[in-house]
Parts: C-alpha cells; structure tokens; sequence
C-alpha cells in the first residue's frame, strides 16, 4: 500500500484550516459516517475479543468442576482462540500506535 504523503499532509492542513474557521469538532465528526463506521467496527471486534475471552474462561471452569459435555480439547481450542484473538488485537493496536506517532512526528 503506497500512501502519498504529500496528499496527506495537505489534507490535514485542510483539517487545520477547517478548525481555525470555527467548525465545531463534534460537527465534523457528524459528517463523517466512516469515522463512526470504524469506531462501530472497533468496538465490535474489541467486544468479540472479550467474549471469546469469557467463553473460554467459562468453559474451562466448567471443565474443573466435571462437566462431562466438555472435552479437555474442547476447552483447549477455545483457550487457543481466544488467545489469538488478543494477540491479532494487540498487534492491530501496535500498529494503529505506530501510525498516530508517525503523523504526529511529520513537520508541520
């Protein structure tokens, strides 16, 4: 993915020149559907995160106290999945703090 910074710099001049105008930052967010999307679409994967998380702890709880309907594997691949899904979201997280110190490091 090849981003051009030229165009992204002038785009956030044109955001800068946006706020010095008096557009209220609330308002802007409003008009941008997308941003909402991606906080939506963050918040969602977060919270899938999380339950398969709880899942698991669940499931293996029930496991210690004799569940006979569970599996030692059962409960395995639910630990494993749900690990990976933190990882995959720790990563995504280091990558979107790699990105913001990127642009704030860019000469203005």
């Amino acid at each position: 993915m090849d981003i051009k910074a030229h165009s992204l710099y002038q785009e956030m001049q044109g955001m800068a020149e946006q706020s010095k105008l008096g557009i209220a930052e609330g308002s802007a967010i409003q008009g941008n559907p997308s941003s909402q999307n991606f906080a939506d679409l963050l918040s969602n994967a977060i919270g899938n995160v999380n339950d398969m998380q709880l899942h698991s702890k669940d499931m293996a709880m029930a496991f210690e106290m004799g569940d006979k309907s569970l599996s030692l594997a059962d409960v395995m691949v639910a630990k494993e999945k749900a690990g990976i899904a933190f990882e995959a979201t720790i990563q995504v997280r280091n990558k979107v703090l790699d990105a913001y110190k990127q642009i704030m490091n860019m000469p203005v």
